[in-house]
């Protein structure tokens, strides 16, 4: 038996009322796929029920996946309407609750050192970033839909962020 504790799994979640992105990966040395998908509410379900099924399903693939930690895209919404950006903050708020509801802590990260974080480049589009997912995850197609990708994406800027703090504090002392 090894001493060495398994790596960590991270859950990325790109917030959505229509479609929410989900994607884990593990946190071993390479980066590896775990698992990704994606949440669909019923569109013409009052909102209360759509943030609900949004937080049930959420707590449901942490419960499944049991994940380390949670990352979450915190949208840019000032490219969005004022009634849109309160829609996507909903969203963000119902994942957030949902993680803290399993004791996970979260990170938050923009689209733009998401996006730059898996592409090099912070103004990649949607199918850049799901080619970039599926090469640097050695995936054979790369996930569908964009949503997914943007997920696995999220836990990844994330990933990258947390050995970025960790060589940073260890070169501190």
């Amino acid at each position: 038996m090894s001493d060495t504790p398994a790596a960590p799994v991270i859950l990325g979640i790109d917030p959505g009322i229509r479609i929410c992105g989900w994607g884990l990966v593990r946190a071993a040395q390479p980066t590896s796929f775990v698992a990704c998908g994606v949440i669909k509410p019923k569109t013409r379900e009052p909102m209360a029920r759509r943030l609900h099924f949004l937080f049930s399903q959420i707590k449901a693939v942490i419960e499944e996946y049991s994940p380390d930690e949670v990352a979450i895209e915190d949208p840019f919404v000032g490219s969005v309407s004022p009634a849109s950006a309160m829609v996507i903050g909903q969203a963000r708020a119902a994942a957030v609750i949902a993680a803290a509801s399993k004791g996970r802590e979260v990170e938050f990260y923009a689209p733009t050192a998401v996006k730059a974080a898996v592409t090099g480049f912070g103004q990649g589009d949607k199918r850049q970033v799901q080619s970039m997912v599926k090469m640097l995850l050695k995936l054979d197609a790369a996930p569908e839909p964009a949503d997914a990708a943007d997920a696995l994406a999220i836990a990844m800027c994330h990933l990258g962020q947390r050995r970025f703090r960790a060589l940073e504090k260890a070169t501190a002392r």
